[in-house]
């Protein structure tokens, strides 16, 4: 039975809410070593990158390359203009999670409405959980690209279980670098947008100036890019690892004073504190969200210059956009695009699976944290461990993985929603936030988002209904 003991609550006074969650002294999974110089450029990188990243997971991908095998470069300027909004949401997110030291959910139940709040999270599990299952197939289909006489259970299989138990049974610390050093797989969509060797002032025209046909067809693949991209895994999962680092933080001051090496009082004290990070905040989400939306447009430019030209205008999976690529921009870009479908997915799937485990350990009072033991957070560790499986199985199902991600977009569109409306009220309650509120651009551009999330779970609906 999962742990219920909510020992991690802060008082509801700002200045006495530790930036970390109060946790019982268990032990733990593994404690920070004194920092090195070989690893200071992974930890420049933090929670803002690796859901930047895991952004443009392999069912993402899919997407993006329908909209550019649909419409060529015609939603470039998306990339551009989506970009503000989920810098705010997820700026926010984080905020939240490093001055509250609790995840959205564990905000939500203190805070807010706990009813929503539950709905909330079981559709989360639910749209997860087919994502990860969309994304182990696409990964699958992809290394079936380069090895063709591999069957499609074995790789499906080797890929869930290593994801699941690396996840379960790797140290937070050394995970937390794997997931940094997984993001680099991003880098695959610039090398093959170099290799085909675009008109690049024509392509900057097209994304400042927007391009919108109102046909249903561009509305619809509108709406799924931005279901797509600013999703409410995200917002759990960042908040999440705020506190998860912010605690690892801890732990290794508390390491380098047990062997006599303390570690050095900076000015300022706890506020001071929380400056410095929010500053680190902002910057890794900028180059978080900055990062997803370049491999947005990167592979929009990819497939609508090569399969859009070329009139292949269905694109059903990333795997799909992989093959096609390969006789029209070369064998080397199709397999660079393959292999960044696998290194995406590896990091997808654990930030996929783990933010519902969030979401549902917080929202019922369980202990939670990837820092944590398995036997000290049982209820967290089964719900990754239900949300792969699940998901692994969704593949030997015979379920249309592209006609699941539809509702998937539905159910996200309609659980952001409330989402937004919640993290806007506790962003801006000065009795949980202290001094570090919303400002009034924060406030302006996460209304915007809020709307135009709104408007389009509305438009995506009306478009499934039965003419």
């Amino acid at each position: 039975m999962p742990d219920t003991s909510d020992s991690s609550r802060p008082t509801d006074s700002p200045s006495s809410q530790s930036p970390t969650r109060q946790r019982r002294r268990l032990p733990h999974r593994g404690r920070p070593e004194p920092l090195r110089p070989a690893s200071r450029l992974l930890r420049i990188a933090g929670p803002g990158l690796i859901t930047g990243a895991s952004d443009d997971d392999p069912s993402g991908i899919g997407t993006y390359s329908q909209v550019g095998a649909a419409f060529g470069t015609g939603f470039l300027w998306m990339a551009l203009y989506i970009l503000p909004l989920v810098i705010c949401v997820q700026e926010m997110c984080g905020r939240i999670g490093l001055v509250t030291g609790r995840g959205i959910a564990g905000c939500v139940r203190r805070y807010s409405n706990r009813q929503v709040l539950l709905g909330a999270v079981l559709l989360l599990f639910i749209a997860n959980t087919i994502n990860v299952g969309a994304d182990l197939g696409a990964m699958a289909a992809s290394v079936q690209l380069l090895a063709p006489a591999v069957p499609f259970g074995v790789i499906l299989i080797v890929f869930a279980v290593g994801i699941l138990l690396l996840e379960i049974f790797v140290p937070y610390r050394y995970y937390a670098r794997i997931l940094k050093v997984l993001t680099l797989s991003l880098l695959a969509y610039l090398v093959t947008g170099i290799l085909i060797h675009p008109d690049w002032f024509s392509l900057l025209r097209e994304t400042l100036v927007p391009s919108i046909q109102l046909t249903p067809e561009f509305l619809a693949l509108a709406v799924a890019v931005l279901g797509t991209t600013i999703s409410p895994y995200l917002f759990f999962w960042q908040a999440a690892e705020e506190v998860e680092e912010e605690h690892e933080r801890e732990e290794q001051k508390e390491h380098l004073a047990a062997i006599g090496q303390p570690a050095p009082v900076k000015p300022g004290g706890h506020q001071g504190h929380l400056r410095r990070a929010m500053r680190a905040l902002r910057l890794d989400t900028a180059l978080g969200m900055t990062a997803a939306s370049a491999t947005f447009w990167f592979i929009v430019m990819v497939t609508g210059l090569t399969l859009h030209a070329h009139g292949i205008r269905n694109i059903a999976t990333a795997a799909q956009a992989a093959d096609a690529l390969r006789p029209l921009a070369g064998d080397l870009a199709g397999l660079i695009f393959a292999l960044g479908i696998v290194g995406t997915g590896l990091l997808a799937i654990p930030v996929l699976a783990g933010s519902a485990a969030y979401g549902i350990a917080e929202a019922f009072g369980w202990r939670e944290g990837l820092s944590e033991r398995v036997d000290h957070a049982r209820g967290f560790y089964a719900v990754i461990a239900a949300a792969t499986l699940i998901g692994l199985g969704l593949n030997f199902l015979g379920i249309n993985p592209i006609a699941a991600l539809v509702y998937t977009a539905v159910i996200n569109g309609i659980v952001a929603v409330p989402l937004l409306v919640l993290l806007l009220l506790i962003a801006n309650n000065r009795a949980i936030m202290g001094d570090f509120t919303n400002r009034w651009l924060s406030n302006v551009v996460g209304i915007l988002t809020t709307v135009v999330m709104a408007a389009a779970a509305v438009a995506l609906v009306i478009s499934l209904l039965p003419h």
